[in-house]
């Protein structure tokens, strides 16, 4: 067996430490048998501070400590120390520990401290500050003002006996309040445990108390004053502040100070208190279950309408060539055009000439960029972190080349991020060549559906469906787009038309389909985004968007090899992140003319 210098408890179970929590006699149970570092004083920061091991073993009333020097000089110098007895403390730095209510009930010891020790008698946590939730894990150094002893291996079966001897003689002879307490259940030392947190809140006043219930730091460190202690001064201003009628209560006081000095506090989650007369023995609120997630996982995202956007860049027509080039020619309506009748003797005429209409469109980059910490990476266990991120710029990507297919870039022309009509044509705000624009009129549709007793027979929601239905069939005598045009329009004007009544007191539509076929368009698509969007014309007067008409087989979005949706990562070491970029480069546009229709409302006041 390895030989060790001496041993100790490296923590003690069920002792009240000094802000009113206790550690569990389980906390540190699936670490018996295991090997820790020695060090001194918890300090990290240099190798010279370790001074060797310390093997724990689970002991019933907490975890046992046997230790070994190491053979540099700071290990024999600590040796002899501890043989002379100038040093008799041990301590722990843990983490990943969890509290319910007061009681600590796991962790992970991560090494075993030999310190001086402190003017504080018995055990106290000194924390780092994190929040004392249910459940939540967080660090801290523990002190158990446990005495050490020197060990020696060729007489463990002889103290092993000796003190089973003691022990049994000691039952048999007299017990000790700590003896008595382990002879309790769970349940039993939970109420010992909330009795406890009572009788220290009520002890307000006392001034020779050591610390308050709430005390987040170590009121000693190295026999030096540590900054951020709560010293006897500050327990008389708070004290003072309490009798103040400005505050009242000693609970506001503390938590007014600890505001005041940035420390952390809560001053109910440690246990009982007792509030005033009428609300009876006090808080029990950290009995309580803790929160849990309804939807385990990634969180939910809140999104604007996202259904149109698929559609749009589902049944836009994919071009291998992103240098979009059109050309056209009207001969509708050219007299020099028309076929002429030939008379004898007389010499044929020349047909006439034509103008041909023919426009280009470049492409254009469009990205989305982003960085994720790794810490982020690591921490984030709950699901994959990278991913949700990466679904959230997918999304954001494809909403934005949607809105700049159908709407534009609303961004200023001098932008450095715009999306430039010239590479992406939006639909709604191209050449009439192109996009056909209608106003419409409601004022006339209700003269003409109610005559001059306005009111009396059609409410407002009917005149403004026939009214829409009239210009969208109107309109579509020009239309010489391919095939059966979709009608993308706003919720609200599409709720409208479905709302729409006769005299009767019937709707008109009885759903979306019905509707369409009243339209004549092949499906409706509703868009959140369209809502209170404006054009100014050149006339500078301005129009409201209440729909588009169009085929999206008749836009042409064009994008040659490497320019289609590409994702690239690249790992940032000097600032360790994770970098992502979502890239393409497309041009897009209107391949044919008088192919869409704008639905629009002149705003008033124009």
């Amino acid at each position: 067996m390895e030989k060790y210098d001496f041993s100790g408890y490296a923590t003690k179970a069920n002792l009240l430490c000094s802000d009113g929590r206790v550690i569990g006699p389980d906390a540190f149970a699936d670490q018996d048998k295991m090997k820790v570092p020695l060090v001194w004083n918890h300090k990290h920061e240099s190798p010279f501070n370790v001074l060797g091991h310390a093997l724990l073993e689970r002991r019933d009333d907490g975890m046992y400590s046997y230790l070994a020097f190491n053979n540099t000089e700071q290990g024999e110098n600590a040796k002899t120390l501890v043989e002379h007895g100038d040093v008799v403390a041990l301590s722990i730095y843990a983490n990943k520990l969890k509290q319910q209510g007061n009681l600590v009930t796991h962790g992970q010891i991560r090494e075993v401290s030999l310190v001086l020790a402190g003017a504080n008698p018995g055990a106290y946590i000194d924390d780092s500050g994190i929040n004392h939730s249910d459940d939540a894990e967080y660090e801290a150094v523990i002190y158990t003002d446990q005495p050490v002893e020197m060990y020696h291996a060729e007489e463990e079966k002889k103290e092993e006996k000796k003190d089973m001897a003691d022990s049994e003689k000691k039952k048999e002879s007299e017990e000790t309040v700590e003896d008595v307490f382990n002879t309790l259940t769970d349940k039993q030392k939970t109420v010992v445990y909330a009795i406890i947190g009572e009788a220290l809140s009520d002890k307000e006043g006392d001034d020779d108390d050591e610390g308050d219930s709430k005390m987040k730091h170590n009121v000693f460190e190295n026999d030096e004053r540590n900054e951020n202690v709560l010293s006897h001064a500050d327990q008389q201003m708070i004290l003072e502040a309490a009798k103040s009628p400005q505050v009242g209560s000693f609970k506001a006081a503390l938590e007014l100070y600890a505001d005041e000095n940035d420390l952390q506090h809560d001053a109910v989650s440690s246990g009982f208190y007792q509030t005033s007369p009428s609300e009876g023995a006090g808080n029990i609120t950290w009995l309580f279950p803790e929160y849990k997630d309804v939807r385990p996982g990634a969180p939910e995202l809140i999104t604007s309408d996202q259904g149109w956007i698929d559609v749009v860049l589902r049944k836009v027509h994919k071009s291998p060539i992103s240098r979009i080039r059109t050309g056209q020619v009207d001969i509708r309506n050219i007299e020099a055009l028309r076929a002429r009748g030939y008379q004898k003797g007389k010499q044929k005429s020349q047909t006439g000439n034509f103008n041909l209409v023919r426009r280009t469109t470049d492409p254009q980059t469009i990205y989305v960029k982003s960085a994720l910490h790794r810490d982020d990476i690591i921490d984030i266990t709950d699901f994959d972190y990278v991913q949700y991120l990466y679904n959230i710029d997918r999304m954001n990507l494809n909403e934005e080349l949607a809105t700049a297919i159908m709407l534009g870039d609303f961004r200023a022309d001098n932008a450095d991020d715009k999306i430039f009509p010239e590479h992406i044509r939006p639909i709604w705000t191209d050449d009439e060549l192109y996009t056909m624009h209608y106003d419409l009129n409601v004022e006339d549709a209700r003269a003409r559906l109610q005559g001059t007793e306005t009111g009396s027979y059609f409410g407002d929601n009917y005149i403004y469906a026939e009214a829409l239905i009239e210009q969208c069939l109107y309109s579509r005598e020009k239309f010489k787009g391919t095939g059966t045009p979709d009608f993308y329009m706003t919720p609200h004007m599409l709720n409208v038309m479905l709302l729409a009544r006769d005299r009767n007191g019937r709707r008109i539509f009885s759903g979306k389909a019905e509707l369409a076929s009243a339209l004549n368009v092949g499906e409706i698509y509703t868009a959140e985004q369209f809502a209170d969007r404006t054009r100014t014309d050149e006339g500078n007067a301005q129009h409201k968007l209440l729909g588009l008409i169009v085929n999206l087989a008749d836009y042409s979005v064009g994008s040659t090899k490497g320019g289609e949706i590409t994702h690239f990562t690249q790992f940032d070491i000097d600032f360790n992140q994770q970098k992502s970029l979502l890239e393409t480069r497309v041009s897009g546009a209107l391949t044919r003319v008088y192919s869409a229709i704008a639905i629009e409302e002149p705003v008033s006041g124009n």
